[in-house]
């Protein structure tokens, strides 16, 4: 199947491709109904029409879903768009791989799933292990498919598995340059900074978040995320001071109050979550960032790290 980002102007298309936004408009000249799309995969996007748009089809096409596609394309204004001459939905008969249409992270959910098992499993302490499995257990199967957001860092199907496996393998380095971190708090912490996400978010099984919840809008995920310890902590009996520590470890997590934390670090292990979270967020942007340019070329400017733009060095590839 061809991709995206092997589209010419004057070629004839036919492939899978997922459809990321979809309006019906109307055209200035003769006030004549078209559907008008983004269609990618995970090499890129472009706009596209069909031209004839009716009542049938305007409801059956919607965001997020994939559809068999045949055109032409066409250069319109410097840039390249689809003619849409025949369209359908994707069928089980297909056998399409996720894994194409969208961006996803490097290793599978479920092997990512199993390494957090692992660590839950180094967790000495009964209450905080206890705490961590119950809440854990809440998310299995949205866990597998779910992004660490709706933009920015591991935006991308099974990030936030993504996310909290490789802050693990870093905070478990870490910690063996500072002895004195407790890996019983320091994993756990880790484990359950952003679990609440995935109340705070609606993202299909994709891994495209459509929208914030209303919980997620009035609460946000540092809010949850302390009620679910909570709620699992009664649940099993844990002892008080281990409950509060690993509420502090979420409520403190975001460091400052402007992004959603009442509270600054005071214990060693909070600290640590803190700045793993940062490094993970950022190493993951700027990578990002890298790939989409050449060598000797700076990206545009990236919000989620204070509008800084990122280099590629030319030395990277020699």
């Amino acid at each position: 199947m061809i991709t995206v980002n092997q589209f010419e102007a004057g070629k004839k298309i036919e492939g899978f491709y997922l459809i990321k936004s979809v309006d019906c408009k109307t055209t200035n000249s003769n006030n004549k109904k078209y559907l008008d799309f983004t269609l990618g995969d995970k090499t890129g996007e472009i706009n596209a029409k069909l031209w004839e748009c009716n009542e049938d089809n305007e409801k059956l096409f919607q965001a997020n879903m994939i559809v068999k596609v045949r055109g032409t394309i066409l250069s319109w204004q410097n840039s390249l768009q689809l003619k849409i001459e025949k369209i359908r939905k994707s069928e089980t008969e297909d056998n399409l791989d996720i894994s194409e249409f969208v961006a996803a992270a490097p290793f599978s959910a479920e092997d990512m799933y199993n390494q957090v098992n692992q660590y839950i499993g180094m967790i000495k302490n009964q209450d905080i292990q206890g705490i961590v499995n119950e809440v854990l257990d809440n998310y299995k199967d949205k866990i597998m498919h779910f992004p660490a957001a709706k933009k920015n860092h591991h935006s991308i199907r099974s990030g936030l598995l993504y996310h909290v496996t490789t802050m693990l393998k870093a905070g478990e380095k870490l910690a063996s340059i500072y002895t004195s971190l407790n890996t019983d708090l320091l994993y756990a912490g880790v484990i359950l900074h952003d679990l609440a996400k995935m109340d705070e978010m609606d993202a299909s099984e994709l891994g495209i978040v459509s929208d914030y919840t209303v919980e997620g809008t009035l609460l946000g995920h540092i809010t949850q995320g302390v009620k679910n310890i909570e709620v699992a902590a009664k649940k099993i009996g844990a002892d008080k001071e281990i409950t509060m520590l690993l509420e502090h470890m979420i409520l403190s997590h975001h460091y400052e109050p402007e992004y959603g934390s009442p509270v600054k670090p005071m214990i060693p292990e909070a600290e640590m979550l803190h700045y793993l979270d940062i490094i993970d967020a950022r190493m993951f942007d700027m990578n990002k960032a890298k790939r989409d340019i050449h060598p000797g070329e700076f990206s545009d400017r990236i919000w989620s790290l204070e509008s800084r733009r990122v280099y590629k060095p030319i030395y990277d590839e020699d």
